[in-house]
């Protein structure tokens, strides 16, 4: 009999004792968060402070919703990424299935964003209403990751965004030769300066890096 799981409601034991997952110990598995980054333009930055300053003003009156957090903070941060263009592409409410056929278990769910280039995921995103904290939503997260079957080798690393417009966790997950992952710091706007910086500039850096391999 197959058992079926809604990813939203997936935990990090369902992942693990159907996928044998496991969070990495190694802590050069996930160096693409702290790679050294180009700095922003002052136009980027002027960009970015604004729209951290129009978060804070709408959290005046929260809970912001899921569909306020993308078009408020995500949408900018993809366009300044240059996700938008060619040869980049956006997919939003993706269907995923995740079948495990020897343990009778199938994933299902839908990713809020993805980002492709080709065949290749460069970036899963999950976002979330602002008051909910984005480390409810790393199985979610990892179980869309972890169906990838778009990738052209199963060895290929996916990565993933979790946001609530607050806050934002990078993921990186791999289902061969072991499925295994691990998350970067946790980047919030509430810190001192706009840690938005950050984050635009590993978007950044990770579409270059995409576009630099010959093989994709």
């Amino acid at each position: 009999m197959v058992q079926t799981i809604a990813a939203n409601t997936a935990t990090l034991r369902d992942l693990k004792q159907a996928l044998g997952l496991q969070q990495s110990s190694d802590s050069s598995f996930f160096l693409e968060w702290q790679q050294e980054v180009p700095p922003l333009s002052e136009a980027e930055q002027q960009l970015l402070d604004r729209v951290q300053a129009n978060f804070t003003a709408l959290m005046e009156d929260p809970p912001m919703l899921e569909n306020s957090v993308k078009m408020v903070v995500l949408s900018p941060l993809l366009d300044l990424a240059g996700f938008y263009r060619q040869p980049f592409r956006i997919e939003t409410e993706t269907s995923i299935n995740l079948e495990l056929e020897d343990d009778g278990v199938v994933i299902r769910g839908r990713i809020d964003v993805l980002v492709l280039k080709k065949q290749f995921w460069l970036l899963v995103i999950e976002s979330k209403r602002s008051d909910f904290a984005v480390t409810r939503a790393i199985p979610q997260a990892l179980a869309y990751m972890l169906s990838n079957p778009k990738s052209p080798k199963t060895t290929d690393p996916t990565f993933g965004l979790i946001t609530n417009g607050n806050e934002f966790l990078f993921l990186k997950a791999t289902r061969q030769p072991v499925a295994q992952y691990a998350n970067s710091r946790l980047f919030s706007l509430i810190n001192p300066g706009n840690e938005l910086y950050r984050v635009l500039q590993t978007l950044k850096q990770w579409g270059t890096q995409v576009l630099a391999t010959e093989e994709l």
